[in-house]
């Protein structure tokens, strides 16, 4: 049986990869609604809609290409890929609904407020909801050893570098 500190130092390299894709992600979809917004002169609806989308797609090729990469797909990679975009809706739902609480619930709605709880509370919640997601519906595998492999290589597999 594996310490509590032995399973969380397994998970680093995976967490490392997975902030990664997703700092990628959020740089593309950022610049990419950016771009639309201004130069192309799209609504901010259609403009976040297609960013988001290219933000999924970029996190997904990280974590499928990278922090994944080992874990043999089980499933087609266009259903994987479906289930993660699904992940991320629930992600930006989450998002959405602290910003819903804060606002129309507790009454706090200077920007400020809609700014912590969107992208502060709500991001950290939803990037939470994310990982669970990512590593047990997208990219899992019935192979599973919950951290306890044989040897100093747990953890290791689902690096960027190893």
């Amino acid at each position: 049986m594996t310490s509590l500190r032995e399973r969380l130092r397994a998970l680093g390299p995976e967490l490392l990869g997975f902030a990664a894709a997703g700092i990628c992600a959020y740089a593309a979809d950022l610049g990419l609604f950016i771009w639309l917004r201004g130069p192309v002169g799209l609504d901010p609806l259609t403009a976040k809609s297609l960013s988001f989308v290219a933000g999924c797609s970029v996190a997904y090729a990280g974590n499928a290409l990278g922090t994944y990469r080992r874990k043999a797909a089980e499933v087609p990679r266009l259903r994987q890929y479906a289930v993660f975009f699904a992940v991320n809706i629930a992600g930006a739902l989450v998002q959405l609904l602290c910003i819903a609480v804060s606002h129309y619930g507790l009454g706090l709605t200077s920007q400020r407020a809609d700014t912590v709880s969107g992208a502060g509370i709500g991001m950290a919640l939803a990037t939470v909801l994310r990982f669970w997601g990512t590593r047990t519906l997208v990219f899992r595998t019935s192979g599973r050893t919950n951290g306890s492999t044989a040897g100093s290589t747990a953890g290791t597999e689902a690096s960027w570098t190893g």
